[in-house]
């Protein structure tokens, strides 16, 4: 069966368009779409493969692709939102506007150290937790406020894969001025000025525009397993579950359920690197460096990597997942979907895709037209 594409991009870019074809020629991808954008303009959108299981519908500018934990990035520029608009401060502690936050040593926990997985609440450890439970949002973030840190906040970082969300909606459900979630505020205040298509709890009106995702055929390799990587991943309750695939688009999981387009995110990714959407100014520079600022470094204790975490991004060092420059800041999804933003190169990038490989950060996929795209530029 041939491959539909549609494949838009500026001259010179050729070596892009190769790469992205590669992936399918190679048999490695079913659908995806590549967005970049340079000093404010789109250079390449692609469009390849099917939407659906079948093969029966390909993939166009209208369909939304689960970038999953790419969402994290979308969450950070709302909380930068949020200080912008002096809702809070990032040095400011949690407790002071969450005062439940507090218990078992998370007092001084500031919104900074807990957007930077500082807290050491990768996953839930109660027994008795359910992956239904996750569609609860007071119970959720009573859990989260109740439980004892897994390592102690501040001495490392621990990727937390759906709490991270939770923490992020909550610090911004307690500092908006309307208590409004992340998706909300997402929404309300700047995609739908913008027309940007990315959603944080898709209504059920446009659920019909998700592309059917494919699960990784094999695990990912968590390297050794520890307290932190077991609630994080390996719990039976590690991820929401158990109401459908409805309720899942249309829930408030900020930092795992992100819906969006390719053009989408790479719009959005534009704020990193100057603070600006469409012209306008977004964050002012004080916030910006804020935003982008590396907050930790080391081995994380949850994923099998040396991480710099920024205030809810990843810094591209040590290794280098978005590109050649160092002070590019960006995020991968569950199964291959990654975002990034080079202010170097005055870059943005997403690539977003239907078939789900095992690649935590780095995918082979992404990687082939990441360099495809630095050797052009």
């Amino acid at each position: 069966m041939t491959v539909p594409f549609e494949l838009r991009c500026d001259d010179g870019l050729g070596a892009l368009v190769d790469a992205f074809k590669a992936n399918f020629e190679d048999g490695h991808e079913h659908g995806a779409s590549v967005c970049v954008i340079r000093d404010g303009d789109i250079i390449a959108e692609f469009f390849g493969g099917w939407a659906d299981r079948p093969k029966t519908v390909p993939i166009n500018d209208d369909h939304l692709f689960s970038v999953y934990s790419c969402g994290k990035a979308v969450a950070a520029l709302l909380i930068a939102y949020l200080a912008e608009e002096d809702r809070l401060g990032y040095d400011q502690p949690i407790a002071s506007f969450w005062p439940e936050f507090a218990q078992h040593g998370k007092a001084e926990l500031t919104v900074a150290q807990a957007m930077s997985h500082q807290h050491g609440i990768s996953g839930i450890t109660n027994p008795d937790w359910t992956p239904a439970d996750w569609y609860d949002w007071e119970k959720t973030v009573a859990e989260i406020s109740a439980q004892a840190p897994i390592f102690p906040p501040t001495s490392a970082s621990g990727y937390a894969p759906i709490v991270h969300g939770f923490i992020a909606g909550e610090i911004a459900r307690r500092t908006d001025e309307y208590s409004r979630h992340l998706g909300t505020i997402l929404r309300q205040d700047i995609c739908d000025m913008h027309n940007i298509d990315v959603w944080i709890g898709l209504p059920a009106a446009e659920h019909h525009r998700s592309v059917d995702m494919q699960k990784p055929r094999r695990l990912a390799d968590l390297g050794e397993i520890n307290a932190a990587s077991k609630a994080a991943f390996m719990e039976k309750w590690s991820t929401p579950g158990s109401k459908g695939l409805a309720k899942w688009l249309s829930a408030q999981l900020a930092g795992s359920n992100t819906q969006a387009t390719a053009k989408g995110m790479a719009q959005l990714m534009q704020i990193f690197i100057d603070g600006n959407i469409e012209g306008e100014k977004f964050l002012s520079e004080d916030i910006l460096k804020n935003l982008n600022k590396i907050r930790i470094k080391g081995q994380d204790q949850v994923l099998p990597f040396d991480l710099n975490i920024a205030a809810g991004v990843m810094g591209n060092y040590p290794n280098f997942f978005y590109g050649p420059n160092p002070h590019t800041v960006g995020h991968s999804g569950w199964g291959g979907s990654c975002v990034f933003a080079d202010p170097d190169a005055g870059v943005t990038f997403c690539y977003a895709m239907t078939r789900q490989d095992n690649s935590l950060m780095g995918d082979p996929r992404s990687l082939r037209i990441i360099d495809a795209l630095y050797e052009a530029l």
